[in-house]
């Protein structure tokens, strides 16, 4: 029976002479979820990626990739992987549609040509062209229907948004979104925080080499401070809101409108509104780039 994980580091090192890329990373993807892999550049998202793949080795720390330690066995690990790497190296002479042979052929032909071709479409990229004459973006494309192709159980994708313009963002988020109902695992990384927020079910938070938050993205979301403006039909004295759980005044006066803090869920405060006539309620959650950029603005002790 498999395996209900599709990803499982412990205690991940690696460290190039006294550069440390990673510090005791711990991790866990579970099949059939799209995760978001947020951090920084040079926070040590595609070392951890090219760990996964053995493609360089940790100095020290366990890794699991869909069942197999990729030390093991990394042919079998790949075989199985749609990988889009940051830096993606194609020869310039090859057509797109050759160097999607080329990489089909590597994969003992487990891609059909309706599949490329319908992702060419999708994408907007003319694989007739030389990549030489390619822009970045379409590059990217390129990169993106090779990972895409063969429809891998597991997708690892390094900042896979990069170059693209933002309607040919929208069209690979839904792609992804098809992928994880089609049962495969999105594993991504990202420095660009919209994205994450748009498709992630869950985000994981890198700094320094270190995992310093792990949430589903609606919970990162929901249990940040939000902003609740109260307008009551006639004054209310604000005190009788301090001390609800969570809550803080902002605007110590009575009036008619009441400006609060609100951490957690607002249960206590919906109570507590229902003895006053309310006329409207407005409530403003904060981005997951806000959130992100509180853990970035703290210290490592704090976090």
């Amino acid at each position: 029976m498999a395996s209900s994980t599709a990803i499982s580091i412990e205690s991940l090192h690696k460290h190039y002479g006294d550069v440390y890329a990673l510090r005791g990373l711990d991790l866990s993807v579970d099949r059939g979820e799209i995760f978001g892999f947020l951090g920084p550049n040079g926070a040590g998202k595609t070392t951890t990626l090219r760990c996964m793949l053995d493609l360089i080795r940790p100095s020290s720390g366990e890794i699991n990739v869909l069942g197999m330690n990729p030390q093991h066995d990394p042919v079998w690990v790949r075989s199985r992987t749609g990988y889009l790497p940051g830096e993606l190296n194609l020869d310039g002479n090859l057509t797109g549609a050759g160097a999607l042979r080329y990489f089909n052929q590597l994969r003992g032909g487990t891609a059909n040509t309706e599949r490329i071709s319908e992702l060419a479409e999708r994408l907007e990229v003319d694989l007739s062209q030389p990549i030489k004459n390619l822009s970045h973006g379409n590059k990217q494309k390129i990169g993106l229907i090779q990972a895409l192709m063969h429809e891998p159980e597991l997708l690892m994708l390094d900042e896979p948004t990069t170059g693209l313009d933002p309607l040919i963002q929208r069209e690979l988020l839904r792609i992804l979104q098809e992928s994880r109902q089609a049962g495969q695992t999105v594993f991504f990384s990202s420095h660009i925080i919209s994205v994450v927020e748009r498709i992630a079910t869950r985000v994981g938070i890198i700094r320094n080499g270190r995992l310093i938050e792990v949430a589903e993205t609606k919970d990162l979301l929901n249990r940040a401070v939000r902003r609740a403006t109260i307008l009551f039909r006639e004054p209310v004295d604000s005190a009788l809101f301090e001390g609800l759980p969570g809550v803080r005044v902002l605007s110590p006066d009575s009036g008619r409108t009441l400006l609060l803090q609100v951490m957690g869920d607002m249960d206590g405060l919906i109570k507590r509104l229902a003895e006053h006539p309310v006329i409207e309620i407005e409530t403003e959650r904060p981005s997951l780039e806000e959130i992100f950029m509180t853990y970035y603005s703290t210290s490592e002790s704090e976090v």
